[in-house]
This record gives C-alpha cells, sequence and structure tokens, in this order.
C-alpha cells in the first residue's frame, strides 16, 4: 500500500471513530415522559415486582442495570435496577416502582419527565 493510500484510510478511520464515539457515549443516558406502577405480577426478568424496591422497565437496556433517574421538574434523583420492560406508551422511556416514583417526587402527578444516566451495566 502506497503512503498516500495509508494516510487516506487513517483519516478515514479517524472520521468515522469520531463520529461513532460520541453516539456509543449517548448511548448511556435519555430523557422522556416516565410513570410509575405498582403490580404484583410477574416481570419481564422473571422476578415477582415489587412496588417497594427501586426498579423500573426499560425497552433495551439489560436487566439488572443500574440507571440514575433525575426529575427534570424538581432535580430528585434515584437510583434504580432494570427488572422489567416497558413503557410501551409513546414518549415514555421508563416505569418506575412507586418505591422510585416516590423518591424523586411523582407519585400524585402520575407522570414526569426525567433523565436517566446509566450507571452500572450487568
Amino acid at each position: 500500500m502506497t503512503n498516500i493510500r495509508r494516510m487516506t484510510f487513517a483519516a478515514a478511520t479517524i472520521a468515522v471513530c469520531s463520529i461513532i464515539v460520541p453516539l456509543e457515549a449517548r448511548a448511556g443516558t435519555g430523557c422522556g415522559g416516565a410513570s410509575w406502577y405498582a403490580l404484583t405480577s410477574k416481570t419481564a426478568s422473571g422476578e415477582r415486582m415489587n412496588p417497594s424496591n427501586l426498579t423500573a422497565a426499560h425497552r433495551s437496556l439489560r436487566f439488572g442495570t443500574k440507571v440514575k433517574v433525575t426529575n427534570a421538574r424538581n432535580g430528585k434523583a434515584v437510583v434504580v435496577r432494570i427488572n422489567d420492560r416497558g413503557p410501551f406508551i409513546k414518549g415514555r422511556v421508563l416505569d418506575l416502582s412507586k418505591a422510585a416514583a416516590k423518591n424523586i417526587g411523582m407519585v400524585s402527578s402520575g407522570t414526569a419527565k426525567v433523565c436517566y444516566e446509566i450507571l452500572a451495566a450487568n
């Protein structure tokens, strides 16, 4: 391979990496609507839903992933563990357990705008 081809290949590789790496960094965060639920049925992970636990449902994050959820209105935050799938309503990114919703002050409203950040993937 000639020097010009090597330099062109290196420049193209750097350009592609500069686009892909920031996208991967943002994959661990998100904002949108959240709601809460307090059922006691089985979750998609197979465990029984306990409204007293700090858990949440997300469409694609791996079960066991720890996520910091912050209420955009009041700044209160809680760390939850993903153990279920959902929400299935457009614009919502998380369904929180009642205990998690209480921690960030959204039980009475039922829904809130939240931002989340992955702390530890399982």
